[in-house]
């Protein structure tokens, strides 16, 4: 076993949660004083996780960004284009976790790999709504009625995807994989996984099942890729 390989059940690196803030299970990050564009974006980040894209009004969003609704339609011209705009900054918020956390600098692309599950795992932690995904809320609601929002969170959760389709590619060249198998498969499949664990953690408002699923994704990464034949 590689010795940076992680143990086969997720744990919270210290390291892990310094950067813990980043991605899917960060919560809403307050804007610059004067920036009411990124506040508003923020604002939705938060609002739209906690009660729904439907749920959420234009009003509730100028409130928590404290911004006016004059501000709101300088920058948007409606709520639609507001939530395009989030999917979007929520792709820029979720690319650090593939470049700072420690386990992206290791050697072995299976170490990275699992890596990246305990890393996303530390993250089900605290209320429901401040690691649970805000494309993929949103995109629930809205698939069938916003054309634009439905193709916004399908480009931010593909942006995912190919971005832990390297690492997974790089772990098939060394380790092998069976023939069916796919370095965007796979990393669609962890994709689908952390979205059904937060549905799960939604139903029990409590993270400790999603966690429960988690786990189950890293021993099945494991056991993919153990050598043809091992015990």
């Amino acid at each position: 076993m590689n010795p940076n390989q992680p143990s086969s059940t997720p744990e919270a690196r210290p390291a892990d949660k310094a950067v813990a803030g980043v991605g899917a299970g960060i919560a809403a990050v307050r804007a610059p004083r004067g920036s009411a564009r990124a506040a508003l974006i923020a604002a939705a980040h938060t609002t739209v996780r906690k009660q729904g894209y439907a749920a959420t009004t234009v009003d509730q969003i100028c409130a928590a960004a404290g911004v006016t609704k004059g501000a709101f339609f300088h920058h948007f011209a409606s709520k639609e284009a507001l939530a395009v705009a989030a999917a979007e900054a929520w792709t820029e918020r979720a690319r650090p976790m593939f470049e700072m956390p420690p386990h992206t600098r290791l050697d072995d692309p299976l170490a990275r790999l699992l890596g990246h599950i305990d890393f996303r795992f530390a993250m089900l932690d605290g209320p429901v709504e401040d690691f649970t995904c805000f494309v993929g809320t949103m995109v629930q609601e809205a698939f069938a009625t916003s054309e634009p929002i439905r193709a916004a969170c399908e480009a931010s959760i593909n942006a995912y995807c190919e971005a832990l389709a390297p690492d997974v590619a790089a772990a098939m060249e060394v380790y092998g994989a069976p023939e069916d198998v796919t370095a965007l498969g796979l990393a669609q499949h962890i994709q689908a996984v952390l979205q059904g664990s937060f549905i799960l953690a939604k139903t029990t408002n409590d993270p400790a099942i999603a966690r429960e699923s988690v786990t189950h994704l890293k021993r099945y990464v494991r056991m993919l890729f153990e050598p043809r034949g091992a015990p």
